[in-house]
């Protein structure tokens, strides 16, 4: 089920979905809490959110090689702290982590580590999540699925809300840099299995989008599905 693009009218913050789709009634759990060690699907177009403990580690697949997944931490007890690219940024001295490097939340202390990536490498930390109003840009006239209300309506699945949309950890989205510092939008050069694993540094929140965009080519146009695991590290 999907609404017409509308903008929630006097509200203090940003914390309110524009449209709804079938992420906010298919959580993994009532409470978010994961089997350890099972695979989880976040359909395309759709988000999950899973509450980690410390130590925990969520393994996060690109199934098919070519999807973008929208990445969000929040700290289990104040959704007020949350990972952040700009404080992430500063912190490890770089625009695209790598295995070892810290993520930092917004009250610059680590929320997650990434352990290990197989891909190329290649991810984006400078773009925001892409919302109704991206696509009303690219000149989509009905409500699109997108990110940011993939985010509010996981979260929602399991009772918990956040006030604002922080910029995410776009995995696998390749959005290179040019030396006049423009950028453009390509496909993923990650392949088919690939994954990252991020250990929990406090116990958080994550949440994951599918990301449903179909008008430009970063998830070559063609939004499917990636999984995660969590296990219980060492």
């Amino acid at each position: 089920m999907q609404e017409s693009l509308s903008s929630p009218a006097g509200l203090p913050d940003n914390g309110e979905p524009v449209g709804v789709n079938a992420t906010v009634h298919e959580p993994i759990s009532a409470d978010g809490v994961p089997e350890l060690g099972r695979r989880y699907e976040v359909p395309a177009r759709q988000g999950r959110a899973v509450r980690l403990a410390r130590g925990q580690v969520i393994r996060i697949i690109n199934t098919h090689g070519s999807q973008v997944c929208d990445t969000w931490a929040f700290k289990a007890d104040d959704l007020s702290e949350f990972m952040s690219m700009e404080h992430a940024r500063a912190y490890i001295d770089r625009i695209i982590p790598k295995p070892g490097d810290p993520l930092a939340t917004n009250r610059r202390r680590p929320i997650m580590t990434l352990l290990q990536d197989t891909s190329p490498g290649v991810h984006d930390t400078l773009m925001a999540a892409c919302d109704a109003y991206r696509y009303r840009n690219l000149g989509v006239q009905h409500y699109h699925d997108n990110c940011a209300d993939n985010m509010r309506l996981a979260l929602k699945a399991i009772g918990l809300r956040s006030r604002e949309v922080p910029q995410p950890l776009n995995l696998w989205m390749n959005i290179p840099v040019g030396a006049d510092h423009g950028v453009q939008w390509l496909a993923p050069v990650s392949k088919a299995g690939d994954y990252v694993t991020l250990r929990a540094e406090m116990d958080c929140v994550v949440v994951m989008s599918a990301c449903p965009q179909d008008i430009i080519p970063i998830n070559d146009n063609r939004p499917v599905e990636v999984h995660f695991v969590v296990e219980a590290g060492a």
